[in-house]
C-alpha cells in the first residue's frame, strides 16, 4: 500500500474517539475528503465490542460510497453483502396481513399529484390492480430478482456485515492517512477556560490533545455526554420500545433482496439476509416481554443453527438535545437511537459526516455551524421518528396490551397532520430534504390500513379510455422490466461473489 503523505504543518487535528461502523465511516471520510489538512486519529479499544446490528440499509448509502469512491463489487464482496430494494411487513395492520414499503418509484407522478391520486381515481372506475403492480422495484424484490437498470434506474440498498463494513473503511482511512491508537479511553481532560475537549487520557497515561473530538463511543456517549453533558430528550412515550436481542444463523436457501419486519404482540422481529449467513434479532418493549421470554421466541422463529450467542441490548430511543456541543461532534449512537425499523442507523451516521464536512471548521469552530449542524441533525432526527411512529399508531391490531397502547398514544402535532391530510385527501407533503419520499410514506399509510377518501381532481381529468390505457402501460413496463432480471442470488454470484476468483460484471439489462 502506498504510504500517504504526512500532514501539512500545523494540520487541524481531528481525534475519532471510538471505531466501528460509526468511527471508520467518519474517519474514511474525513480522511479523503480533507487530505492533509487534518492530522485525523482515530482512538479504539479492541476490548471494547461494538453494537454490530446495523446490518440492513437505505439507498442513500450508495451515494455515500460513491462519494468516497468505493469500489461497489469490491465493497459488496468485503461485507458479504446482498442488494435490498426495500422491507416486507408481516402483521402489522393486523396479524396474518402484509405489505411491502419499496424504494422504487410507484407508477408516474403529475407534477401537480403523486401517482397515488390516479391510482385511486381508477379505484373508482373498477381498476382493481394493487398499488404495488407499479413498482418494479417492489415486483423484482417479491420474485427474488434483481439487476442494475439502465440510467442507474433501480434503486436499492445493500444487506451487509457491519462489522466487515468497518474493516474495510479502516483499511481505506490508513490508506488515506489516518492513524489508528489501540487503547482505552480513561479520562477526558476539559480546558479550565473553555470548557471544550482538551485530550483524551488513555488507561496506560497517554494523552490524545486535539483540536476536534468527534465522539464515535456509542450509547456509552463517553464525550458528549459523560464530559460535556450535553442532555437526551427520552422519545420511548412514542416508540416504547426498549430492548433487542441479535444473532445470527446459517442461510437455508438463497439471500432475497429484502429484509422482513415481522410484528409480534410485543414489538417485531428482523430478517436480514446476506451472502454467507442471515441477520435475525427481536426488537421489543420489555414492559409487556422479558428478556428471557423474548430469546425463547426469537430462537423459535428462525431459520437455520444459529452460529453466534445472543447480543442482547437496552436502548432508550431518543436524540442528544446537542449533538454539536463545544469542540465535540457526536455521531451514531452517542447522538441518538432510533430503532432499526427501517433502517436508518447507518444513514443516521452518513448523514452527519456529510453534515460535518459540510460545516467543518475553518481555524476556529463557528457558534452558527454548531446552530446549523444541530437543527438540522435534530430535524432529521424528529422526521424519521413520525415515520416510525406511524407504523405503531396507524394499525387495527388490538390483540395485546402492546398494540392497544400503541393505537392509544398521542403523536406529534406534525405527524397527526400528515396521517389526517392523507386520509382525507391523499396528500403526501415533504419538508426540508425529508429523508422518506412521499411514495414511502404511501405505501405505509396504505399498508397499515388508510386508504383516502379523496383525490386530485386532476387524476378525473382523464377520459376513462386514456386512464385505462396509462394504467395499462405502467403495468406493462413494470412486468417488462422485471421479466427480464436474473434471479437475485445468482445476479450477487456474479457480480461481488466472496470468492475471489469470481469476476464482477453487471448484467445487460435492455429498457422493456
Amino acid at each position: 500500500m502506498t504510504v500517504p503523505p504526512p500532514p501539512i504543518e500545523n494540520a487541524y487535528r481531528v481525534i475519532v474517539a471510538g471505531g466501528g461502523t460509526a468511527g471508520w465511516m467518519t474517519a474514511a471520510a474525513i480522511a479523503r475528503t480533507m487530505g492533509r489538512t487534518v492530522a485525523l486519529t482515530v482512538v479504539e479499544s479492541d476490548a471494547i465490542g461494538t453494537v454490530g446490528v446495523g446490518e440492513s440499509t437505505i439507498p442513500p448509502l450508495t451515494n455515500f460510497n460513491r462519494l468516497l469512491g468505493i469500489n461497489e463489487a469490491e465493497f459488496m464482496r468485503a461485507t458479504t453483502a446482498t442488494f435490498k430494494l426495500g422491507i416486507l411487513f408481516d402483521g402489522w395492520k393486523e396479524r396474518g396481513s402484509r405489505y411491502f414499503h419499496s424504494f422504487g418509484t410507484t407508477g408516474r407522478d403529475h407534477w401537480s399529484a403523486g401517482f397515488q391520486h390516479f391510482w385511486l381515481h381508477g379505484r373508482s372506475k373498477g381498476h382493481d390492480r394493487p398499488y404495488d403492480d407499479y413498482c418494479t422495484e417492489l415486483v423484482a424484490a417479491l420474485q427474488g430478482k434483481f439487476a442494475h437498470l439502465p440510467n442507474d434506474a433501480t434503486n436499492y440498498a445493500y444487506q451487509l456485515d457491519s462489522g466487515l463494513y468497518a474493516r474495510f473503511l479502516r483499511t481505506m482511512a490508513e490508506g488515506d492517512g489516518a492513524v489508528r491508537v489501540e487503547g482505552r479511553i480513561a479520562r477526558v481532560d476539559l480546558d479550565a477556560g473553555t470548557g471544550e475537549i482538551d485530550a483524551l487520557v488513555l488507561d496506560d497515561g497517554r494523552r490524545i490533545a486535539g483540536d476536534l473530538f468527534v465522539d464515535c463511543t456509542g450509547f456509552r456517549a463517553l464525550l458528549i455526554e459523560g464530559a460535556l453533558h450535553a442532555g437526551y430528550d427520552d422519545w420511548t412515550h412514542w416508540l416504547p420500545c426498549d430492548s433487542a436481542i441479535a444473532l445470527q444463523t446459517e442461510s437455508v436457501g438463497p439471500p432475497v433482496p429484502y429484509t422482513r419486519a415481522m410484528a409480534h404482540d410485543a414489538g417485531w422481529q428482523w430478517r436480514i439476509p446476506l451472502q454467507h449467513r442471515v441477520g435475525n434479532g427481536i426488537v421489543f418493549c420489555s414492559r409487556y416481554l422479558d428478556g428471557d421470554a423474548a430469546l425463547e421466541r426469537l430462537l423459535a422463529n428462525v431459520e437455520g443453527a444459529v452460529l453466534t450467542e445472543p447480543n442482547r441490548l437496552r436502548f432508550t430511543t431518543g436524540v442528544r438535545r446537542r449533538q454539536w456541543h463545544r469542540n465535540c461532534v457526536a455521531i451514531g449512537l452517542s447522538g441518538g437511537f432510533m430503532e432499526p425499523l427501517e433502517s436508518t442507523s447507518i444513514h443516521l451516521i452518513q448523514r452527519a459526516i456529510l453534515r460535518l464536512l459540510r460545516l467543518f471548521p475553518q481555524g476556529g469552530i463557528n457558534a452558527a455551524d454548531i446552530a446549523e449542524f444541530n437543527d438540522q441533525q435534530h430535524q432529521d432526527m424528529e422526521q424519521i421518528r413520525d415515520f416510525l411512529i406511524l407504523h405503531y399508531k396507524v394499525t387495527e391490531r388490538r390483540d395485546s396490551a402492546f398494540w392497544r397502547q400503541c393505537a392509544a398514544m398521542d403523536v406529534p402535532e406534525a405527524l397527526a397532520h400528515k396521517i389526517a391530510l392523507f386520509a382525507e385527501t391523499g396528500r403526501v407533503f415533504r419538508r426540508n430534504e425529508e429523508l422518506f419520499a412521499e411514495n414511502s410514506w404511501v405505501q405505509v399509510m396504505m399498508g397499515q390500513g388508510i386508504m383516502p377518501k379523496a383525490y386530485h381532481p386532476v387524476a378525473a381529468k382523464l377520459r376513462d379510455d386514456e386512464l385505462a390505457k396509462l394504467l395499462q402501460v405502467l403495468r406493462d413496463n413494470v412486468t417488462g422490466a422485471v421479466a427480464t432480471m436474473p434471479d437475485h442470488a445468482a445476479y450477487v454470484a456474479r457480480y461481488c461473489s466472496t470468492d475471489a476468483r469470481q469476476p464482477a460484471s453487471r448484467a445487460r439489462i435492455e429498457p422493456a
